[in-house]
Order: C-alpha cells, then structure tokens, then sequence
C-alpha cells in the first residue's frame, strides 16, 4: 500500500487525541500504577508506557527526515532501546513526561511536514505504517494505559 502524507498525519492526529485524553486528567497516584509486564521486563508504570511510545513516535520523525538516531541508541536491539529509554525516564515527573509527549507530537507533526514526498508514496507499505505514530502507540494504549487504569478502578 502507498501512503499519502496527509492519511498519515490524520492517522497520527487522531490517535495522539485520543491517547492524550487519556493521560491528560490522571490523577499523581494513576502515573504510578503498574502496567502488565512479564517478569523477565523492566516493570513500567503508566508513565513507563507512555514514555515508550512517545520515544518511538520520536524515532519515527527522526526517520522521515532523514536524521539518524543519537550514537549511543545506534545498533541496540529492541530490548536494549527499550531499557535504555526506561532508564532516561523513569526518575523524570509526570509532568515532564506530559510536556515531552506533547512536544513530540508537534516535532513529528513538523517532520511529517518536511519529509520529502517519496517518503509516503515512493513505495509499498503495510496498512499501518509507520506504525509507531498509530499502532504502536494504540497497543500501549489499550493493553498497558488502559488496563492498569481499570484494574486500579476495579479496586475502588
């Protein structure tokens, strides 16, 4: 499938809405709940989660830009940039992470922008690409945001 910058950017937007609804209103005590992780991951919080998409998202305006990724993120395998990102992160406040999802998200809204046409359409993508603007950050969403919120919900 070709893709238009314009679907992409849509796709972007309304799945940033509505994760950024999501996190907006939490309560302190919401930032810290744990998210389902199997025992051999770091143990992420709420936080934890939307950090990690909020990188990747990142990652993604590095790339349609053609800007490479900072050296010392260079060659890692997923594990090893998941934990890296986690380890950035996991001291910083709910509030820094809220201001850097969102300054992302006009980052990557700018780099969609300036990519270069053949960026989009110059060849065949699956349906979701690039994932981590929409898909990813979805499935964090619902399986980690989502959950931990019911769960601790479900307590009262």
């Amino acid at each position: 499938m070709r893709h238009t910058r314009r679907e992409v950017i849509e796709r972007t937007v309304r799945e940033f809405e509505t994760l950024d609804r999501l996190v907006a209103g939490l309560p302190a005590a919401a930032w810290g709940l744990a998210v389902p992780r199997p025992e051999t991951k770091d143990p992420w919080t709420v936080k934890d989660a939307l950090v990690h998409i909020t990188h990747w998202k990142a990652d993604v305006g590095r790339s349609a830009t053609g800007r490479r990724r900072p050296p010392e993120e260079r060659g890692l395998g997923t594990h090893e940039g998941n934990r890296l990102v986690y380890l950035r992160w996991r001291d910083r406040s709910p509030e820094e992470v809220l201001a850097w999802h969102r300054r992302v998200q006009e980052e990557v809204l700018s780099d969609l922008l300036a990519a270069p046409e053949a960026w989009f359409s110059g060849r065949e993508h699956p349906p979701a690409w690039p994932v981590d603007l929409e898909g990813h950050s979805a499935a964090h969403r619902a399986r980690d945001i989502e959950r931990a919120l019911a769960r601790d919900a479900a307590r009262d």
